[in-house]
């Protein structure tokens, strides 16, 4: 799901490239212009073995008219980002949630044993533990956004248990790198800066991501198929995909500045309402489980 998408397009190009067959599904929600996600599937829908169904995941019919034999879900339509997800909380709620409900009951209908979900680094909070661990609390989001991400991993924990399910929850830290979303801090800062705009600049500079690239991303969903297939029981694991490395804001814009030899002009601005102050990846699950 979410094949269109800046994360979803990469998946479904890197399952087609190994030969695989790919259904991929994506509603073209307008969070983004449909161009983008139309010029992210242009490699795939040149290969007879990829298949596009423009639908919700909640709509139940839908999914009914998917083709009966699909091994393998990895789910990662969602609506995205922090912001925007305090000013539409009932829709982020909607997409986010009774969508992957929709998709896990859709599954079990079909008696689809393996399940990949997209998580987020932003379940941790404002933890004050870093690196981040998949065992921390993280009981205490603080923006809808995360909030619905975490009770995605729930509504797949319950699955597990109840219908023998195996679900693997990933916990994508900060993903960069080629068809990243526009809204995104580096592409929309490249574009300001080439365009020689101002930056803005939430809080004073010293906020700090995990910044994770596309590449590695596809490693670690390769990585949990893998487990899956090779694993004879249900089972459900939460693992982080991240770099273990952080980067200041300032940093990040010290950076693209002196690669795109040019001197940026910043916006200074309040700190954003549900921004986390810093997200850390402890990676040492992923590399136990996913090589």
């Amino acid at each position: 799901t979410g094949a269109a998408g800046f994360l979803g397009s990469h998946v479904v190009d890197h399952l087609l490239a190994q030969g695989h067959r790919v259904v991929g599904l994506d509603s073209f929600d307008d969070f983004y212009p449909r161009s983008i996600k139309e010029a992210n599937l242009l490699h795939a829908r040149a290969s007879d073995r990829f298949e596009l169904v423009e639908a919700d995941i909640r709509d139940r019919a839908s999914l009914d008219r998917l083709p009966a034999d699909i091994q393998q879900v990895i789910h990662l339509a969602a609506k995205a980002g922090v912001r925007p997800s305090i000013e539409h909380p009932n829709l982020y709620a909607s997409v986010n949630i009774e969508g992957t409900w929709s998709l896990l009951e859709w599954a079990k209908t079909q008696s689809i044993k393996d399940f990949i979900v997209a998580s987020s680094s932003s379940v941790y909070g404002n933890s004050a533990k870093a690196p981040f661990r998949e065992s921390h609390f993280v009981g205490e989001p603080i923006s809808p956004y995360a909030a619905t991400k975490r009770a995605t991993e729930l509504a797949c924990h319950t699955h597990v248990h109840l219908y023998e399910m195996s679900v693997i929850a990933l916990r994508f830290f900060t993903v960069y790198g080629p068809r990243q979303r526009p809204d995104l801090a580096i592409h929309k800062f490249a574009r300001l800066l080439r365009e020689g705009r101002p930056l803005p600049m939430f809080g004073d500079g010293t906020t700090a991501r995990d910044y994770t690239y596309i590449e590695d991303i596809l490693q670690g969903i390769e990585g949990a198929r893998g487990l899956l297939e090779s694993s004879p029981d249900p089972r459900f694991e939460i693992i982080n995909l991240g770099e273990s490395r952080t980067v200041t804001l300032s940093e990040m814009i010290e950076v693209l500045s002196e690669e795109m030899g040019t001197k940026a002009e910043i916006d200074q601005l309040p700190p954003q309402p549900g921004d986390v102050r810093q997200t850390y990846a402890d990676i040492t699950k992923a590399q136990e489980l996913l090589g």
